[in-house]
């Protein structure tokens, strides 16, 4: 076992692909898938499931990821003291659902950053991506919700992949419409004053189930609904179409602007929103501090995190 090999494999995961992996790393796919295998075989355990999509990990292999980054790190620590070699960039990769806290966490992080070089990846992705991002390691963290309504399904889902659900905070479910809307000046909404209007959510793609919503009340008939894929997207309907979205009612207005405001919504679900992490994984210290700005962010929102 070498520290390239190592190297190898922390790669792969950052990529997604063996074949994108030995682009960036300037060598041949087949010298890589052989490296990859010899250390496979030497370790008498399988790093990597091998598909037509890709590669992911293994349960073994998330555990050896683990290791591998702390070697790698305590190794660049080494070289720096006693070489003088530059320290490396920063990284850290972060995946969630469509909260604009999310965002605000991420800007404070970046904004007190006192490094010459990073990299930083901050995916706002569809919840069961999210899942497979964090379950291979290609982000650190996951920020997701639980309600009554979707727990079992996504509990047994985090289960099955060896991730822990850390809860952040709990939200009273809200609305956002555009601050000109006709339900602007209400101090709160029903679904019943809501029905002549679009409902906008955040489309799931393959796995388009009601558990994997982001919006709370997911199966509920409505006459009007649109799907994005995007904020900005999803922002500009609301206030074109006068339409809404249900949501945990924190809204930055120095990155959103005050087009867009929050309305409590009366209805009796609840969001549970908080991160998601491999329990094979050791956090980075970057990925902890970011946790740690998300909590400082969400106080400063009036809400109670544990």
């Amino acid at each position: 076992m070498t520290l390239q090999q190592l190297k190898y494999i922390i790669k792969i995961v950052e990529c997604g692909s063996i074949t994108e992996a030995a682009r960036q790393l300037y060598i041949t796919q087949p010298s890589l898938s052989t490296a990859i295998k010899e250390l496979e075989e030497e370790l008498g355990i399988e790093i990597f499931y091998r598909t037509n999509k890709g590669v992911s990990l293994t349960t073994d292999g998330s555990e050896f990821l683990s290791y591998a980054r702390q070697i790698i790190e305590q190794t660049e620590l080494l070289e720096q003291r006693y070489m003088g070699k530059k320290p490396s960039k920063k990284l850290c990769s972060i995946s969630t659902q469509h909260y604009a806290f999310a965002v605000n966490a991420f800007v404070e992080l970046l904004m007190d950053l006192d490094v010459d070089e990073y990299e930083f990846t901050l995916r706002e992705t569809r919840t069961y991506e999210i899942i497979e991002d964090v379950k291979n390691l290609r982000s650190e963290i996951g920020i997701i919700y639980l309600s009554d309504f979707n727990e079992k399904v996504i509990t047994k889902l985090l289960k099955e992949n060896h991730l822990v659900f850390n809860l952040l905070f709990e939200a009273e479910p809200h609305v956002f419409i555009s601050s000109k809307h006709p339900l602007a000046g209400k101090n709160s909404v029903t679904l019943d004053d809501l029905d002549d209007y679009p409902f906008l959510a955040f489309e799931q793609g393959e796995y388009n189930s009601f558990y994997f919503s982001e919006e709370l009340l997911s199966t509920v008939p409505r006459k009007k609904t649109i799907y994005v894929s995007d904020r900005a997207t999803l922002f500009n309907l609301l206030i074109g179409l006068n339409g809404y979205t249900i949501c945990s009612g924190i809204l930055c207005s120095e990155l959103n602007g005050d087009n867009i405001i929050a309305v409590p919504l009366i209805a009796d679900e609840k969001m549970r929103i908080g991160w998601i992490a491999n329990e094979k994984s050791n956090l980075s210290s970057l990925a902890l501090e970011y946790i740690s700005r998300l909590k400082k962010v969400i106080r400063g929102y009036g809400y109670k995190v544990p």
